[in-house]
Parts: structure tokens; sequence; C-alpha cells
């Protein structure tokens, strides 16, 4: 997936915002930010283990992508802060 920096950085926004509002975490737009784009490293990384392949363009793998990450992170977040 070849996205821009400003495209990463807004649809990693929008992908850890979803996670957001999905996981019910209380987290800024810095850190959905943060949380879309590794998110996005994350289950990219996952999903090549797999052997798993998105069939849309590379702007909505991405946010798929960064959502399904963010959520993973932010899963192992509270299973690491208990």
């Amino acid at each position: 997936m070849e996205v821009g920096w400003i495209a990463a950085i807004i649809i990693g926004g929008l992908a850890g915002w979803f996670a957001e509002m999905i996981m019910k975490s209380d987290t800024g737009i810095i850190m959905n930010i943060v949380l879309g784009i590794v998110g996005a490293l994350v289950a990219s990384w996952l999903f090549g283990i797999v052997g798993l392949s998105l069939p849309f363009n590379a702007l909505i793998n991405y946010l798929i992508t960064g959502f399904i990450g963010a959520c993973i992170l932010i899963f192992v977040g509270r299973l690491i802060r208990r």
C-alpha cells in the first residue's frame, strides 16, 4: 500500500477515531492518528503472515487495516494495563 504522509495522517486519524468509538477507549486526536498509522502497519504485517489481501484501492485498504490494527492495539493495551 502506498499513500502519502498527509493521506496517512488523515486516514490514520479516521481509522483510530473509528476504533476509539467501537472499542470505547478515551484517546485524543494525536493518539488516534498514531493508533491508525501503527495499526495499519501491524494489521498489514498480520495479513501478510496469514496470506490475506484486501481487494480495494490503497486508501480504503489503509483505512480498513488501520481500523483493524488500531482495535488490536487498543485490545492489547488493555490487557497489558490489567
